[in-house]
């Protein structure tokens, strides 16, 4: 019986030899393997994205929780390397014998790899520190929105995670510093906005500080902590923001302030070496296609010169003139009617109107949706230290574990500047039936390997959140002529999005250039228009990627309803679209040509039954 046993135990030994060493250092035997693979080395690599995730918090292989992601220079080359390998061990599989849903993970995972080998090309193009994101903002809110607080455990790896805060700035100013050499240093207004973002983060006593204050909140209901551990927690945190962040914060502001004295006005990417070149592989990444900036260009002229008219028509409806529809649509967004009380009071208005926009939403889009979320979303405000500089709204996703919700952030700096005549379409827009649907229907899918369901491709991801919007609009969620005035407006700002940062990476528009055209055809108010110009400086090419995805999307609806006609099912187009992830363009497109395909199959089936 023992040397049974022995035998017995020598065969799983080799038998899981067999399978274990392919799959963690060569080739794995199953393509499945390998996509797992793909993903826990990427996951393991990236702790902070462990703890976005969820799964793992409160395991005992939960240790990631007290590091922060590598982010020297070094570490982005080895993953440049990593993705390549990567790539070529998909291409190594035999794609003849996979069934359908294997062919299409393999083709979207080769469509994103392969995308990261093309960009790897640009690999330090970027400005890691901006006055959008960055480690300077990214890193603090992290902390107090993501970090798991519910044991005691979470407390401890918090501390540690301040006790790093250090090595990741310093890790940041060697990428700065490696840029500034190439030739890519941030225009002039960007550093300037950093700047005084991290010196008002990082003054004051140590224990006002945000990164104290919230975890000082936050672990007041974790069980298991007495008064005196959690003050003792809470003086650990306070000597490592007193002793390791601010002089952190110190140490990039300097980077940054050496960076302002050679920065320019310059703002497009065409100053840079082989600057067209990067902008192109910019708008293929985030469109999902090969169209070019000048047809982009004229894409977003065209349906700015739609939608205007159809704004126009409305305006006269109501007797209002509309000659200048910038000028017709600023005045009429200053009447008092439109807006919010300041201060608290209206705060807590605006927030449980967001509420009660989303429950109406939530409860409308049962006709038009059959595949729907589990897991639900929530309405809070944007963390005060980040009012100044970031967005009006924007969402973050449930975790995959469903022990937080999605969450739909709203700017709350000035309430009175909020217009009622823009909430409903934002709102569709980030939460239902946008963001938070796609997102989390993703996340919530079955039988796929775990990268589809987290992957991004912007153009369907906020050409799905543009789509949400045109859907609600359709359908009759708006209240009022008002409520379609501002889901107007807000496709029409999309599509001048097209027209401004193709103006400004490839037409070489200033900055005040951009703003100009913006205010003039959008009605917009100035203040925001500058947010908004700004973030396309930053960020090019991402904002062309909402009305490609949008305009695709709403092609291929139609070419599915004129080829199946009153078979059509806008709930089953909706399966198609949402069922299987985020997919680049190209291959959605390839997806629901076939779902057509299977449909008139079934109806001449049907028919000669």
């Amino acid at each position: 019986m023992k040397k049974l046993l022995l035998r017995t135990l020598a065969v799983l030994a080799i038998a899981a030899a067999v399978f274990v060493v392919p799959t963690v250092w060569l080739k794995p035997w199953s393509i499945d393997h390998y996509y797992a693979r793909v993903f826990i080395r990427y996951a393991l690599r990236h702790p902070e994205l462990l703890s976005q995730l969820g799964i793992l918090d409160g395991t005992p292989f939960d240790g990631y929780a007290s590091r922060l992601d590598d982010r020297s220079p070094d570490f982005e080359r080895r993953e440049s390397r990593q993705v390549a390998d990567e790539l070529r061990t998909l291409h190594s599989y035999d794609r003849a014998g996979m069934s359908e849903s294997a062919r299409l993970s393999a083709d979207v995972l080769e469509w994103f790899l392969d995308d990261q080998v093309r960009e790897s090309a640009f690999q330090f193009y970027d400005y890691p520190v901006n006055q959008l994101f960055g480690v300077q903002s990214g890193l603090p809110e992290f902390m107090m929105s993501v970090h798991a607080l519910r044991r005691p455990r979470d407390a401890e790896h918090y501390v540690a995670r301040l006790s790093r805060f250090g090595e990741a700035m310093d890790q940041t100013i060697q990428g700065l510093e490696l840029r500034r050499g190439m030739g890519i240093v941030p225009p002039r207004f960007v550093l300037e906005r950093v700047l005084k973002e991290m010196r008002d983060f990082a003054s004051g006593p140590a224990a006002a500080n945000p990164l104290v204050v919230t975890f000082a909140a936050r672990i007041d209901s974790i069980r298991g902590l007495g008064a005196a551990e959690k003050q003792a927690l809470i003086s650990r945190a306070t000597h490592e923001v007193e002793g390791t962040v601010f002089p952190a914060y110190a140490r990039l502001i300097a980077c940054c302030a050496s960076l302002e004295t050679v920065s320019t006005t310059d703002d497009g990417v065409w100053k840079f070496p082989r600057g067209d070149r990067y902008y192109d592989q910019c708008l293929r990444a985030r469109t999902t296609t090969d169209l070019p900036a000048d047809t982009i260009h004229a894409m977003g002229l065209r349906e700015l010169d739609r939608i205007q008219s159809e704004m126009r028509g409305i305006l006269r409806a109501h007797g209002i003139q509309a000659g200048d529809l910038g000028a017709a649509m600023q005045k009429l967004a200053k009447e008092p009617r439109f807006h919010y009380p300041p201060g608290d009071s209206g705060r807590a208005l605006l927030l449980a109107e967001y509420q009660r926009i989303i429950d109406d939403a939530d409860h409308r889009v049962g006709a038009l949706f059959d595949l729907r979320p589990h897991t639900g979303v929530k309405v809070q405000r944007v963390p005060a230290f980040r009012e100044a500089t970031a967005p009006a709204a924007y969402y973050n996703s449930a975790s995959l574990s469903g022990s937080r919700p999605g969450i739909f952030f709203v700017n709350l700096r000035d309430p009175a500047a909020t217009r009622r005549m823009e909430m409903r379409t934002l709102a569709y827009h980030e939460a239902i039936p946008g963001h938070h649907f796609q997102l989390t229907i993703a996340q919530e899918l079955k039988g796929l390997p775990f990268f589809r369901k987290i992957i991004p491709f912007t153009a369907y991801v906020e050409g799905w959140g543009l789509y949400a919007e045109h859907l609600a609009y359709e359908n009759g969620f708006q209240r009022d002529a008002y409520d379609s005035l501002g889901a107007l407006q807000a496709e029409l700002f999309r599509a001048v999005r097209l027209v401004v940062d193709t103006g400004i990476h490839r037409e070489r528009w200033s900055r005040q250039q951009a703003i100009d055209f913006m205010v003039r055809n959008t009605g917009m108010d100035t203040s925001e228009v500058v947010s908004e110009v700004e973030r396309y400086i930053v960020n090019p090419g991402q904002a062309c990627a909402y009305k490609v995805g949008e305009l695709e999307l709403l092609e291929l609806r139609q070419r599915a309803k004129d080829a199946l006609g009153s078979r059509f099912d806008i709930r089953k187009f909706h399966d198609v679209v949402l069922g299987n992830g985020a997919l680049p363009l190209s291959i959605l497109s390839r997806q629901v040509d076939e779902w057509i395909a299977a449909e008139k199959r079934s109806a001449a089936q049907s028919s000669k039954g």
